[in-house]
Formats: C-alpha cells, structure tokens, sequence
C-alpha cells in the first residue's frame, strides 16, 4: 500500500486513475468519479480572492483558485454542490499558445478550492495561467518552474515574507514585492491572525487606531478560520504578489494560536479540544494555499516539510517548527530557567530531524538552505549582566539546537544559510553552538526577515535592540522597519537585500534597500553594506 493509498483509503482501480491523471499533465483533485455538479452561474464575480501558485519543480507546480462569490458569508455564495472549473497553462500572458488545460472540480468539502498540480514543463521557464468557471475568467498569474536537478545554474534570486498582521497595516510591500521579478517566494508563516477584532491598539505613544479591524471574535471553528482567510486574500497587493510567482509556504504559530506547540495550546486547552481547532485551522491553510494533494490533512495533522532543488546551485529544505515540538519552556516566559537545556526537548520531531540530515548529507548544491520560522541565533536578550532567551525560538530548545547545528558542522554541509521570520525585525548575523562562548568559524549564516505589516509602521531600530545588539557581537545587523528580503544567489556568492517601507499605516509607503549582507562561498561570515 503506498501513500496515496494509505491516505485516502484508494482502491487499487482509483489509484491507477490518480496515477493516470498526474501522468496526462495537470492533476486535480477529484475522490468522486460522477459528483453532483451545479451550473457555473455566479451571482457575483467568483474569483474574488484571486489565483496563486506554489510548489514549484523542474517540470510544474500547483495552480489555486477558490470560488466565492461572497467571500466573507459562510456558504461563500455557492451552492453545496461541485462546480466544475477550466484551468489553462500558456507560455505568454495574453494566452495565444496554450500548452495545457483541464477541468477541475471545486468541492464543496474544500471550500470550492481548486489545486490543480500541473506536470510535464520544462524546466526554468516562466508560464501563465487562469481559471475559467461559466462565463467567468480569473486573473492570470505567472509562475517559474525550477531548474533541473544538477543543471549548472549562474544565478538565482528569491524573495522572503512573512507575519502579515491585517489589522496592522496595509499590505503596500506586497505590491513592491510583485514588481521584483523573482524565481519564487518563500513565505515563512503567520498568514493569519487568529485574533478578535481590535479597534484600537497600545504602543509605545499610548492607544492608536488600527488602519483596519477583522471581522468577529478569536476564530476556533472551519468557519471562522475560513472567513479570516478570506478577508485578508481579498485584499488586492496580497493577490499581486500571489499573482507574480510562485510561493513556497509553511505555517508558524498565529495560523492556528499563538505559540502553540503540537497538541498544547497557549490558553490551557485540553490537547483533545486544542485538536479539533486544529483540525479546522489545518483543513482552513490546505483549502487557502497553494499545497499539493501530499499535504491534504489527516485529522489535525498536516505535512509541510519538504524540499527543493534549484539546479545545482541550491537545496531547500522547508521546515515545519511548530507541529512537532515540545512545550515551550519557563512557563513560556522570556527569560533563563533550567528547562532551556532539558534533554528530552524536540524542536523538529525525531521523523522529520532525520529526514533534513539525510537529505543534507545527500545534496550536491553549493548552497543549502534551511527555510524556517525561528531564530537560530542563540542572542542573549538582556543587555545587563544577566542572561535571557526568547523562548519561542531554538534558543529555548537548547539540546535538538546543538544537534541541528553539530549535524550542520560535523557532515561539512557546503554553506548552510538559515532563513526565518517571527521576530518582526530584520537580523543578520552568524551561528555558534553557543553565542555566548563562541569559537571558531560560524557554522551558518542566518538572515531573519522582518514583517509585512505586524507591528505597524515601526523604526529604525528599537532602543532595546541598540543595547542587545551591543552585548551580541555575532548579530551584525538589526532593524524594526516592515517590509521583505530579496535574495540573490551565485556559486560564489550569496547577497540578502534588506527592503523596508517608510511607513504603511497608509498605501502610498514607498520602499528602499535598508542594508546588504554578502557571504562568500566557503564562509559563514556575514559582511554588512
């Protein structure tokens, strides 16, 4: 029984025909032969929460669309009934030469999503798509397959995003960051916030509006986590970005709760209750990304690690850093206590640890990356003469910490580089086993990049991190600004460009490279520019 079988309960017959279909090219998902299909006759215009791509290979990758006339009601404006949907691949815009197209169904059970998988394009060539439902049209999005495994690759260039907070700020990056012209993004978590509307927010110069409220309350059932969803991927430079490439996602904490780790919630749930929410959120993240059938969920469980190979240039390896880890220390306060070194503590699970050693300890790119959601570097955050973790990141794992990067050293992976979000600021710096004695040469280098839109307008950079950045030699750059990172790759050289807005409390922000960091092939040392 292989693992279509195993997941979906297929007989022998309906795999071939699963089988038969990845083969022909684009693939669907459709577990009924003769559904019950409803006419495609929308009262409103059904592509309202526009088109994306994701999962990008060598020969195809995933095209998705969601039907919703009504975006934000709970039947969406459609009929609990599939409709059928016409997806087309070209390789031009204006769609003079179609290479592919099928049929689809959106399903009632998954929300009217679509996620077609598309097979059988060469490799590194830029093609567009659309959906077509009745006498409706989507936008058309592009998308770049990678190049093929072990092809010799002079470049490559990618964007990092992440922690884009609706109520917060406009989504004006978003639109800066589909006018770059990148092979694909990398979205490290918090697509959403699970949060209760909130009109106003604390800082620093007291309470303030927020630029724009969610609807309702803390959201818990399929429902809720369906209509947050749905209100942040009605917002028009969110779907730009979407529409300029393809994405590579994974989840953090706030796509179900804040700081959640595997059955444990931050509010004291039983983990049986905790589950069902999480069953909810993890159908919701399937349903509204662009994920292949390998990770359609089982229960509360979802599969997002994975990787990717860009030529011979890069290895990707996509981590998931919240499903399987242990409870989070200190009574998941900041600060030290004796928990940060306990020798049971998992970040990654045991499964998935030995899946990313053994597929490092294969690559063969000169470059390999670590795409994850928290910071690597161990800083200490308290500037006086006391020691303090942020325990939500691999600082407050110590033990899986040292392993992760011992495997890194002890295997002489060729030029680990680790990406991450979460903080909502930007970092740069190198990793040590630890930070605080640190010795020899780093083991990787690290980039964090900062928000979309969590946290507001922001600054510079914080007061506070003036003074941690003074006591963290290994940190060579901090800033609080929002906005993203641009990556641009060679054999010999890998450059990150740190791209902040001046403000986004309103949409006419404008962007600018704040800092470059450089490190050469063959070193983890990080230069600033």
């Amino acid at each position: 029984m292989n693992l279509l079988q195993y997941r979906f309960g297929l007989s022998r017959r309906r795999l071939f025909q699963f089988a038969g279909a990845a083969a022909a090219g684009g693939f669907a998902l459709t577990l009924d032969e003769k559904p019950a299909l409803a006419q495609a006759v929308f009262a409103a215009y059904p592509f309202q929460l526009g088109v994306a791509a994701g999962d990008p290979a060598a020969d195809g990758f995933v095209i998705w669309t969601r039907l919703a006339p009504r975006p934000l009601d709970r039947d969406r404006g459609m009929p609990a009934q599939a409709v059928e949907v016409t997806w087309e691949v070209a390789s031009d815009p204006g769609f003079r030469t179609v290479l592919q197209t099928g049929k689809a169904l959106a399903r009632p059970e998954l929300g009217h999503s679509v996620h077609v998988e598309v097979a059988g394009l060469s490799p590194a060539t830029a093609y567009f798509y659309r959906f077509l439902a009745g006498r409706e049209e989507s936008a058309r999005g592009r998308v770049k397959t990678l190049p093929a495994a072990g092809a010799a690759v002079p470049a490559a260039r990618f964007g990092v995003a992440g922690c884009q907070h609706y109520e917060q700020g406009s989504y004006v990056a978003h639109r800066r960051l589909s006018e770059e012209s990148l092979d694909f993004i990398f979205f490290y978590g918090d697509y959403i916030y699970e949060g209760r509307s909130a009109r106003t927010r604390n800082a620093a110069g007291g309470p303030f509006d927020n630029p724009r409220q969610h609807l309702g309350d803390e959201i818990y059932s399929l429902d809720d986590y369906r209509q947050r969803y749905s209100q942040y991927r009605m917002d028009a430079d969110l779907q730009a970005a979407h529409a300029s490439t393809g994405w590579f996602v994974v989840w953090d904490d706030h796509e179900i709760d804040n700081n959640w780790a595997a059955d444990l919630d931050q509010d004291g749930s039983p983990p049986a209750l905790f589950n069902l929410r999480r069953q909810a959120a993890a159908q919701a993240f399937y349903e509204f990304m662009p994920l292949r059938l390998s990770s359609l969920p089982v229960g509360p469980s979802l599969q997002l690690y994975r990787r990717a190979t860009f030529g011979d240039l890069m290895s990707l390896q996509f981590l998931d850093t919240r499903q399987y880890r242990s409870d989070q220390p200190c009574g998941d306060k900041w600060g030290v206590c004796g928990d940060l070194d306990r020798p049971e503590a998992e970040m990654m699970g045991l499964r998935q640890e030995k899946w990313l050693y053994e597929g490092l300890s294969a690559s063969k790119s000169r470059w390999n990356v670590l795409a994850q959601q928290i910071m690597v570097m161990d800083l200490d955050r308290d500037p006086g003469p006391q020691y303090a973790a942020n325990i939500d990141s691999w600082g407050g794992y110590r033990t899986p910490r040292a392993r992760l990067l011992k495997a890194l050293k002890d295997r002489r992976i060729s030029n680990p580089v680790i990406l991450t979000g979460d903080e909502h600021q930007n970092y740069a710096g190198e990793v040590f086993l630890d930070g605080r004695s640190p010795e020899g040469p780093p083991i990787a280098a690290e980039f964090v990049t900062t928000s979309i839109s969590s946290g507001g307008d922001g600054m510079d950079q914080r007061p506070d991190m003036v003074k941690i950045q003074a006591v963290n030699p290994m940190l060579r750059f901090n800033n609080a600004q929002r906005g993203y990172v641009i990556c641009d790759v060679t054999p010999d050289r890998w450059i990150t460009s740190f791209k902040v807005m001046d403000r986004i409390s309103d949409r006419g922000g404008s962007i600018s490279v704040r800092a470059r960091a450089e490190v050469a092939a063959g070193s983890s040392r990080v230069g600033m520019s």
